[in-house]
């Protein structure tokens, strides 16, 4: 059975920094060391619909183990450049994710996406199986059938502060507030299953354009 691909996923909120130079940061200096490292898929970055100052950035990965590869070692923890230390040192992290994908198991991201809606959580130990039927049999089935969702794909986490994600890729942020969403994530099992979840971040962002949003 093949290995399923990795996710890195990488959140600041960037408020206490220059705007300019943490974009000039990320554009010339940070995604493109990571897309030259080898088992590197893809790398997109967003902006909070909400809060503009929320940046995340999202990379595909052939496998989660390139994370610990003597290449990524390179450029990543103990080793990130000064520039990478002096600007995210000013940022306050949102969140990092390491993960799994787990459904379908070997997608990458489309690359024509108007938004993504990200969402992390746990679940109570008790409920935990439960939790996974009711995600993967309806939750997930019935929000990637609604209009506009272009993509939904299921990881979990080894480790860290959150064990489950999910991220769907939409022609717009709209797609997840609209009456066709709402109707799909509201069952009597997603009521159900709501009391045992813990932990909930959920992002609502759209496409990072250095043309627009550097300024």
């Amino acid at each position: 059975m093949a290995e399923p691909y990795g996710l890195l996923v990488a959140g600041f909120n960037y408020a206490g920094a220059a705007e300019d130079e943490f974009h000039d940061w990320y554009d010339t200096e940070h995604v493109p060391e990571r897309v030259r490292t080898k088992g590197f898929i893809n790398a997109d970055r967003w902006l909070g619909v909400d809060n503009p100052k929320v940046a995340i950035a999202t990379y595909d990965l052939e496998t989660l183990s390139v994370l610990q590869s003597p290449d990524y070692l390179k450029i990543g923890g103990v080793n990130l450049s000064p520039w990478s230390k002096r600007v995210s040192a000013k940022c306050e992290r949102v969140c990092r994710f390491e993960a799994n994908q787990v459904v379908p198991g070997q997608q990458a991201a489309p690359s024509n996406a108007g938004a993504l809606l990200l969402v992390a959580m746990n679940a109570v130990p008790e409920a935990e199986s439960e939790f996974n039927d009711w995600y993967e049999k309806e939750h997930m089935p019935a929000l990637s059938a609604v209009a506009g969702c272009l993509c939904a794909r299921r990881f979990r986490m080894p480790a860290g502060t959150h064990r489950y994600l999910a991220l769907y890729h939409l022609t717009s942020p709209d797609v997840q507030a609209s009456a066709a969403w709402k109707a799909a994530a509201d069952t009597p099992w997603t009521r159900k299953i709501g009391p045992h979840i813990r932990d909930r971040l959920r992002l609502v962002l759209r496409p990072y354009d250095r043309s627009k949003d550097r300024k």
